[in-house]
């Protein structure tokens, strides 16, 4: 059993973690840490809980889902502290991730040079005009400004 300084209130985890304790217990409805409880019933985290919520927004950030998150977070040793290596073999599997989100963002940089402040007077070949909705079928969001089968965005100006 954990000595009672190595368990943290949540407001002390909130606090640290820079977290708002209304995700604290988000993120343990969906699994993602843990706490006990007290003689008092209160919430009481071990002091790791930091690193694992360190690693969930940072994980965030990336732009993985909370299920994600999760199961990369349930690849973790809970009999143990995580070490260095096991984060690493955890953030080693955004690296394609990231590639991908920075092509993303660098074809929208470059698509949106163009674009920004012209008032859009060629919606003929805009790469983000989509008059009656006609792309609804293509999913969610600028779906002109994403890749091709060819790797190249579609629609460009």
């Amino acid at each position: 059993m954990p000595s009672p300084r190595d368990e943290l209130t949540i407001g002390e985890v909130a606090e640290r973690s820079g977290v708002a304790h209304t995700a604290l217990r988000f993120y343990e409805e969906r699994g993602l840490i843990a706490s006990t409880r007290n003689t008092g019933n209160q919430r009481r985290y071990r002091r790791t809980t930091l690193r694992r919520i360190a690693f969930i927004r940072s994980a965030r950030r990336v732009g993985l889902t909370l299920e994600e998150i999760g199961e990369a977070l349930a690849t973790l040793p809970s009999s143990r502290t995580p070490t260095r290596a096991d984060w690493a073999r955890l953030s080693q599997t955004w690296r394609s991730r990231l590639d991908e989100q920075i092509e993303r963002l660098e074809r929208l940089r470059d698509q949106l040079d163009g674009c920004i402040g012209c008032g859009c007077l060629s919606l003929d070949s805009c790469a983000l005009s989509n008059p009656d909705d006609a792309l609804a079928g293509d999913g969610p969001g600028a779906v002109r400004l994403e890749a091709t089968g060819r790797g190249e965005a579609a629609g460009r100006h």
